[in-house]
Formats: C-alpha cells, sequence, structure tokens
C-alpha cells in the first residue's frame, strides 16, 4: 500500500451471517449477536469499540433471522415516545445513544455460508477501494483500564505502517488448532511482520503460539485475494488465506493488543465476559460483587 493512500480507516465491517449453532437452543430464534452481556448485545460492544476508533460508516453482513440487528440500530419510535411521554430521560437517552446521529448503518446478505473471507467479500461493493476494520462480534475485546479500546490501538499502528495490521494473542498450545497463526520478524515491542499464516493448524504443525483474534484492519487489495481463493479449511473460503495471499504483494503485521479478550462464541467465555462486566459495571458492579462472595463455592 502507498504512502499516498488513507491512513483514517473510515468503515468497519460487520460478519454476522453465522447461524450461533453451540447457542442453540437460545440462537434458534435470534441471532447470538444480539445475545446480552449484562445490558448490551455482543454486537454493540464491537460497533463501540469501532466508534470510538473514530469510524463512523458500519457494514453489516447479515443473513436470514437477523432482522433483529437491523432494528437494534434503526429508531425505535414508539418505544422513545413512550420514554419521553413518561419523563424517563435517562432511559430515552441510553435508547437514543444506541445509534449516534453521525453514524451510519449499511447491511448486505451473506446469501451462503461459505466462510469469513466469503463474508467479507461480501462487504467490497460497501468498502470500496480505501483500507477498512473488520470486527467479529463473538470476540468482546476490552482494552486496559484508562487505555484505548483495541481498535482504536490498531488504527494508530495502521496510520504509522500504512499497511495490514491483524490482532493477535498468544494462545496455549493445544489451542492453536482453534486459530489462525501468524509467525514472522519482531520489528518492534508487540509487531510482528508476518512471514507466515496458517489457519487452524494441528499443534505439532503451528509455526507460533500468535493466534489472530477478530479484529483486522485491510487493504482493499485483500478482495482480490479472497476472490482469487479456493476452499480451504473446512471447505470455505477463508479469510486467512486471503490475508496470506496478500502478504506476497504487501506487508502485514501482527500486533499484540493491550488488553483483554473474551471468546463469546463459546459459553465458557461467554460466562466469562458476563462475570467480569458485571463486576465492571457501574450500576450493579458493587451489589454483584458482594452477592458472589456469599456464594459457597
Amino acid at each position: 500500500m502507498s504512502t499516498s493512500s488513507p491512513t483514517r480507516i473510515r468503515k468497519a465491517v460487520f460478519p454476522v451471517a453465522g447461524f450461533g449453532t453451540r447457542f442453540l437452543p437460545a440462537t434458534k430464534a435470534q441471532p447470538k449477536e444480539m445475545l446480552p452481556v449484562v445490558d448490551k448485545p455482543l454486537i454493540q460492544y464491537a460497533v463501540e469499540e469501532a466508534y470510538a476508533a473514530g469510524i463512523r460508516d458500519m457494514i453489516f453482513v447479515t443473513g436470514r433471522n437477523k432482522r433483529a440487528i437491523e432494528d437494534h440500530y434503526d429508531t425505535a419510535y414508539e418505544l422513545e415516545s413512550q420514554l419521553e411521554a413518561s419523563g424517563k430521560n435517562a432511559l430515552l437517552e441510553i435508547a437514543r445513544s444506541v445509534s449516534p446521529d453521525d453514524m451510519t448503518c449499511s447491511y448486505v446478505r451473506q446469501p451462503r455460508m461459505l466462510g469469513l473471507g466469503h463474508a467479507v467479500l461480501c462487504a467490497e461493493h460497501l468498502v470500496g477501494n480505501e483500507p477498512f476494520a473488520v470486527l467479529l462480534a463473538d470476540d468482546l475485546m476490552v482494552g486496559p483500564v484508562d487505555g484505548q479500546p483495541v481498535l482504536a490501538q490498531m488504527t494508530e499502528a495502521f496510520a504509522r505502517l500504512h499497511a495490514s495490521v491483524l490482532a493477535v494473542q498468544e494462545v496455549p498450545l493445544e489451542h492453536v488448532k482453534r486459530y489462525g497463526i501468524v509467525a514472522g520478524e519482531t520489528v518492534e515491542d508487540g509487531l510482528v511482520k508476518v512471514s507466515r499464516m496458517v489457519e487452524k493448524p494441528k499443534p505439532e504443525e503451528a509455526p507460533s503460539r500468535l493466534g489472530v483474534a477478530g479484529r483486522y484492519i485491510l487493504t482493499p487489495g485483500v478482495f482480490d485475494e479472497i476472490r482469487n481463493q479456493p476452499k480451504g479449511a473446512g471447505g470455505e473460503i477463508q479469510l486467512t488465506d486471503g490475508i496470506a495471499a496478500l502478504m506476497k504483494k504487501e506487508s502485514v503485521y501482527a500486533y499484540s493488543y493491550k488488553g483483554i479478550r473474551y471468546d463469546c462464541g463459546s459459553k465458557e467465555g461467554f460466562l466469562q465476559a458476563s462475570v467480569e462486566l458485571a463486576l465492571a459495571h457501574p450500576e450493579v458492579g458493587e451489589q454483584f460483587r458482594d452477592y458472589l462472595k456469599s456464594l459457597k463455592l
């Protein structure tokens, strides 16, 4: 990517077309992205993270039975009118804050579940020829206290590097088969220039223990690479394979973010996020902490 290309990330893509089968029966009739952690659905945490990074154009790659996401980011006239008439101004402000006036939402369908790479490709016509972010709502990311959210850290890195940036974390060797794993040359503390990328390798074949988390900043060249990729792991069009092909033409960096990732695609991770974010919640945290202390565990 040339230094004359935009350094500001304006658009974020949210692939939200999956079935959420690991949370059945809760996801039989509602999107997994709408499952609440304390008082906000998963998708809202991801959108707020993108907004905090200065992004205002949100692109949702949806599927059937995902209307609840569109409704969540639409104006709820009846609800707002009722709250306003009742003088419940604090609740009214909460309802309106979900979709700020300067934020736009666009939706495109992924007609068949052909993988994450295919989902990102579905958004190409909305992204255009500019760098963009990809956020997986399953990965709930919390930045450090008094620090920047994870995506804001990454947009700063992109502004310096003018190249694709992948969020990574070190994972246990037995878990590498769950991730895209990267390896390469360390160029500075917490930053690796990627030379190899493997999707869900066996532990004995993993080039490192750096697993890609659900945050990406990608240059538009990745679209051509995804389009020309054969089906990969699981018979799907993998985003990892597209990025690996992009590396042959452009630099790609792995960024070890500061913060915590909750794997809310798993029941255990979802419960961990629910407990820890409840403890940090200004409204219920203190009482919830007292309740947990009262339990005989």
